[in-house]
């Protein structure tokens, strides 16, 4: 039953949702989470929790048993089909996760669930956000059967098409053309491929990521143009056969699940508008290169959950604004750096010799593909390691530069 009152209401119940109630609750601010879906889902689009966010979970206790479910990744291969191009190596992060840990998003948001629940925090579900309204004392949110809850705080966890969002009057806007169709499917093939790595092969009809999870299953996720809506086993050998291993090609022996998806490029105008607050898809889309986006979503709440709570115990309001400065930013700037990867992946042929040429000049450059790993561990963000601030212009031409973003 929802409350009446509350300190800070998160609405959704995803990564993001969940982490931002739960470093809340951690520091004792009173935190409602409410869900509009019925059950968790059972599928999922991420699949990898890189350094930086294991370090941020292992302050809120969920580091150590995702790691337990998870699959530890030491190197990240870039391919064409039976040509390793580029190898960018984890197992030097300077990190207590040396790693991209293999996950997939349900997992994720069960030991996060678990962690809320042992906090005290329930997920608040079936409850559809319908109205929302701010004045000097904070919002009033309405959901479907006529309940209201009244809070000092609203965050907007509920993803790409934010209700919080909408209902809040942020626009939310990207180019016309950055529409993507994708691939998704978690698989059991017969592989000669390490199960110690993820691969991603590069081919004339687009990408393949080749991703190993849990359990013997590997996650596959393809850029093409008109997918079906649940991609069969023939669909799915047809993409391996294309774009995957050739001399020893891959078998497919079962579908778990597949789907499709289209991704905008998308950026909030702002993360904040009076008490509302966004973080996670809500506030950005982008390209899945590279896994940053629930990363940096989980990091959006870290950080938004630290600075409420530092608000709630008495410290001034701009640290609100401080907060959306700082992500809007990062934001962009991981859109960035996962469009320039997924232009890498989809150069049109003319371009393909040059491309591969850059990408055997980085394979003998430790420190340059150093930076990169820093780059897609998120590592780049932590204080820590401002001595070694990853510049994304030294890494990947034309990018923006890093920020620093830790607190």
């Amino acid at each position: 039953m929802l409350p009446e009152r509350t300190d800070v209401l998160v609405v959704g119940a995803g990564p993001t949702g969940l982490t931002a109630a739960l470093t809340l609750a951690r520091r004792g601010v009173e935190v409602t989470l409410i869900e509009q879906r019925e059950t968790p889902p059972v599928t999922s689009r991420a699949a990898v929790v890189h350094a930086y966010t294991l370090e941020l979970l292992d302050r809120l206790g969920a580091g150590a048993p995702l790691v337990a479910r998870g699959l530890p990744s030491v190197r990240f291969s870039i391919r064409d089909r039976d040509h390793v191009l580029f190898t960018l190596p984890f197992d030097r992060l300077p990190s207590r996760h040396p790693y991209a840990l293999m996950v997939s998003q349900s997992v994720t948001e069960e030991v996060l669930t678990e962690r809320l629940a042992d906090a005290g925090v329930p997920v608040l579900r079936p409850y559809r956000l319908t109205g929302l309204r701010h004045d000097g004392d904070g919002a009033v949110a309405w959901f479907d059967g006529g309940a209201s809850v009244r809070a000092r705080w609203v965050i907007g966890a509920d993803g790409l098409r934010s209700t919080v969002r909408e209902l809040a009057g942020i626009p939310f806007t990207g180019p016309a053309d950055s529409a993507e169709s994708f691939v998704l499917a978690d698989v059991r093939v017969d592989s000669t491929l390490p199960r110690d790595g993820a691969s991603v092969f590069l081919a004339r009809s687009g990408p393949l990521v080749w991703a190993p999870l849990p359990d013997g299953r590997v996650r596959l996720v393809a850029t093409v143009a008109d997918p079906p809506a649940e991609p069969d086993a023939d669909y799915l050998q047809r993409l391996l056969d294309e774009r995957g291993p050739a001399r020893r090609p891959d078998r497919i022996r079962e579908v778990l699940w597949s789907s499709r998806f289209r991704l905008h490029r998308q950026l909030a105008e702002t993360f904040r508008r009076g008490p509302v607050l966004l973080a996670g898809d809500s506030g950005h889309a982008h390209s899945p290169a590279g896994g940053q986006g629930m990363n940096l979503g989980i990091s959006d709440a870290v950080d938004l959950g630290e600075t409420l709570a530092d608000v709630r115990a008495g410290g001034p309001d701009r640290l609100l604004d401080e907060y959306a400065a700082r992500r809007r930013p990062l934001a962009h700037e991981v859109s960035d750096f996962a469009d320039r990867l997924t232009r890498l992946a989809t150069a049109p042929p003319a371009l393909r010799p040059a491309r591969d040429l850059l990408l055997r000049l980085f394979a003998v450059l430790p420190p340059a593909r150093h930076r990169i790993a820093l780059r897609l561990s998120g590592l780049h963000q932590r204080p820590a390691a401002e001595g070694s601030n990853v510049a994304l212009s030294d890494a990947v031409p034309g990018a923006v530069p890093g920020r620093r973003t830790g607190r």
